[in-house]
Order: structure tokens, then sequence, then C-alpha cells
């Protein structure tokens, strides 16, 4: 587990990052920690991701459009979601493959996307609670790994072909033709996009959409600024494209967003720190 503290503009924000328990670790990418205090950014643009997202808030409850939840399970979309941020800020996230919602929560991906739902609705509304009563990071990782392991014992794997071009897909971000991929895994381009939008809630043209643009965010996030060459590098036309495309799923230009929240936001890869029992 990693655990970093940096201090931004006399503003201390700390990321803990762990993988989940290997049995876990097929339907959850990874576990990230976060604290700040005086937060500034009033408003927090959560961004389309390839990852089904559950936040947990060891602080105030997260507070969007229509609800206000401790603990929540927001699903693949195509537009930013506007988080209203207090000045005190703790919680959880936990990056999930969509292909792995049905496992863990017995629901598919595209029943919840472009939506938000409370964890109550999965059996976990007393999770928040038992998270803020651990002191310590590690010990909040680890129950995690014991809830989420005991809905994984008996898993709902998707159709062999679906899971094999989500898996290109994803390891293309997005940079592949959705017919080629439909005759690389012997389905039609029809018929993948209706497997496509029944598990994910996604065709696969937004799908690909939403990982170039998610490609676009990592590259910024790394401090690769140039435009133009994060445009070629994400597989858009020009900076044009790219801009205009951001525009559409972030609700803000690319430089509107770095000014605004690149400064509050952990890169990809948070830097590796001390390995800490916290």
């Amino acid at each position: 587990m990693s655990v970093v503290t940096i201090t931004l503009a006399s503003v201390s924000v700390t990321w803990a990052v762990r993988e989940p328990h290997p049995v876990v670790r097929p339907l959850v990418t990874r576990y990230v920690g976060y604290a700040q205090d005086d937060v500034t950014l009033t408003v927090h643009r959560g961004l389309p991701s390839r990852h089904v997202t559950l936040v947990i808030s060891l602080a105030g409850p997260v507070r969007m459009a229509g609800c206000s939840l401790q603990g929540l399970v927001g699903g693949l979309h195509t537009s930013a979601v506007l988080i209203r941020q207090d000045r005190t800020q703790e919680g959880l996230q936990l990056e999930l493959d969509p292909l792995g919602v049905r496992t863990l929560f017995g629901v598919t991906a595209a029943e919840l996307s472009g939506e938000v739902a409370d964890l109550a609705e999965f059996g976990l509304g007393t999770l928040p609670d038992r998270l803020r009563e651990l002191p310590t990071w590690g010990e909040r990782f680890a129950l995690l790994d014991d809830v989420l392991a005991a809905r994984a014992v008996d898993p709902v794997p998707p159709q062999p072909e679906l899971g094999e071009a989500w898996r290109r897909m994803r390891g293309a971000d997005g940079r592949v033709r959705v017919t080629d991929l439909a005759g690389e895994i012997g389905w039609s381009r029809r018929h993948l996009g209706e497997r496509f939008r029944a598990e994910l809630g996604l065709a696969p043209k937004q799908a690909a959409r939403v990982l170039r643009f998610e490609r676009a965010g990592r590259l910024l996030r790394g401090g690769r600024l140039d435009l133009a060459s994060v445009a070629a590098e994400s597989g858009f036309y020009d900076q044009a494209h790219l801009t205009n495309e951001w525009r559409a799923l972030a609700g803000c230009t690319p430089g509107r967003w770095i000014a605004e929240e690149l400064p509050f936001l952990q890169d990809e890869e948070v830097p590796a720190g001390q390995d800490s029992p916290a």
C-alpha cells in the first residue's frame, strides 16, 4: 500500500492506494483513500471513465443533483457529474470493472448507466459507518476486502466474447474500429453492439469515445499539457477534435479543466510513498 501526502498552495492532500485482495482483483481495479482539508474548489467534475465507481464519504455526504448520499455506486456515463464539495473531504473511491458489477451487486452495469444508486440498495447501507469507525487506511482496505470477497465467491462471468472485446478495447484505449473488433471475436457488429448495450449500458462507439477521452485525461494528469500531442496520442484527429470532445464529455474546455481541477487531482499512478500501516 502507498500513502502519500502532497502540499499544494498550503493545502494538504493525502492519498492512500492499494490493490484489492486477489479474489476481488478481477472485479475491482484498486482502492483509493483520500483526505483533504480547506478545499477551495466548490464543485468537482466527475469525469466519464472506464469504471463503474463506488464512492464512500467518511465526512459529509456526497452531494449532486437530486441526491445526497454517504455511499453510492455510479454507472458508466458520457457527461460530467457535478459534485458539490465541502471544505473537508475524506473517503474512499473504488474503481469497478463494469463486467464485474453483476457479481458484486446482482445487477448489470447497464442498469446503472448514467445513474447513481445508494449503497443501501445493495445491502451495504452500514458500510460507511463501519469504515468511519476504523482509524487507519490499512484497516479500512482490509474491511473492503472482506466485504467484497464474500460477494466474489460465486462470480457471474460475462460471455467470453464480450469479455474479450472489452479487454481489447480497454487495452487500445478506445483506438480500435468496432467493425474490426467484432470480426476478431467472431461476432457481427450489430450483435456486438447489442451485447455491449445490454451489459455495459453504452454502445461500443460510446465506450471507445470514453476510453479515448480518459487516455487524454491521463496524459494531462501526467504533465503532458501540449494539447496537440495529447490529441494525436489519444486517437483524436487534431487539437480541435480533442477540445470539442472535452466540451461534450467534461462540460468545459481542456484549458479550463487544467486550471480548475488539475492541481488538486492525483496522477493516474499516485507517487509511490513509504509503505505504511496507516
